[in-house]
């Protein structure tokens, strides 16, 4: 019996060294020169807090670290934007929650999108993942490439496939 595991997993080395290289390209640019501006990433938290000046250079500051997830073959879908408040010293701040695993409602909806495949295969929700198994490795592949295709609001990784 064939299967894999359909799960969202972020590799926190590579959302450091994105978070790095957007602190970097921020202390070069030209339009951030003598302004206030910070990104931290907080791993135990999965988490990053992001500090700007003004709105314009947060939006800013935005971009460039969505723009460096891509580079680092992160998915952009991993983020999920808090509220822009102000600091006590006329900042602006806001916190990006990096989301891992699959919640119970997506994980019903993927299970529902593979069972109106109408295929010989066997999905199941396990804790913050969902396994699929079937006889036939064709079967495993389809399904993965017709979720490929759909959007479920998360970046989706396909492993274990034995």
């Amino acid at each position: 019996m064939a299967s894999f595991d359909i799960v969202n997993e972020i590799n926190a080395q590579e959302v450091d060294n994105a978070v790095n290289n957007t602190l970097k390209e921020v202390s070069t640019r030209y339009d951030f020169k003598g302004l206030h501006s910070e990104v931290e990433f907080h791993k135990k938290e999965n988490r990053i807090s992001m500090v700007a000046a003004e709105n314009m250079k947060l939006r800013a500051m935005k971009e460039m670290l969505i723009k460096h997830f891509i580079k680092r073959g992160l998915e952009p879908k991993a983020l999920e934007y808090g509220e822009e408040e102000g600091t006590s010293q006329g900042h602006v701040k806001i916190s990006i929650t990096i989301k891992e695993g699959i919640d119970r409602e997506t994980a019903k909806k993927i299970v529902k999108e593979i069972k109106n495949l109408k295929l010989k295969v066997q999905p199941a929700i396990q804790d913050e993942q969902v396994r699929v198994s079937g006889k036939k490795i064709d079967d495993l592949q389809e399904v993965i490439q017709h979720l490929k295709a759909k959007s479920f609001g998360i970046p989706l990784q396909f492993t274990n496939l034995k």
